[in-house]
């Protein structure tokens, strides 16, 4: 069974976050969103991180390390193929500080969760990747990824979802 922490011996560790990391991984949703250029769409607050995650267990985080410094995280969750008859994991995002990537951090992060899925005897390990991010694209498909291109992402939320919620079954 895979241990919570993975370290390689080089200052570098893999680990599970634990409650008083919320606002270590609250900090880094809003450094992605930056960079996705989506941070007005950030809601969440330290609290409903740590309510999700640690009180909830709808979600679970780890966070890569550097001499004890966290450096990245990867937020995920189960889901389910009916098809395979089996949970997979859903890896919701995936971040390295700029200044430390293209150190092998992101990769280490996949390869965990990969890891992971399949002790889970998980059948799948799924993402999403916004279409402009051409680095991240490349990175996925060196890793042996490849895109759903049959599939397209619906979503409800905000006024939709309400509206939705609202109509008569």
């Amino acid at each position: 069974m895979m241990s919570k922490d993975e370290n390689s011996g080089t200052g570098f560790r893999i680990r599970a976050a634990r409650e008083s990391d919320s606002g270590t991984i609250l900090g880094f949703i809003r450094e992605l969103a930056e960079f996705e250029k989506l941070l007005h769409e950030v809601e969440a607050t330290e609290e409903m991180i740590r309510k999700s995650i640690f009180e909830k267990h709808v979600a679970e985080v780890v966070l890569a390390e550097v001499d004890g410094r966290p450096v990245g995280f990867a937020l995920f969750f189960h889901n389910f193929s009916t098809f395979l008859g089996k949970p997979g994991i859903y890896l919701e995002d995936l971040y390295v500080k700029p200044e430390f990537r293209g150190k092998g951090y992101g990769k280490r992060l996949l390869i965990y969760l990969a890891k992971l899925a399949k002790e889970r005897d998980c059948g799948r390990f799924e993402w999403a990747v916004l279409n402009w991010n051409e680095k991240a694209i490349s990175f996925y498909r060196s890793m042996g990824a490849k895109p759903m291109n049959e599939w397209r992402v619906y979503r409800l939320a905000g006024n939709e979802l309400d509206e939705a919620a609202a109509l008569q079954l």
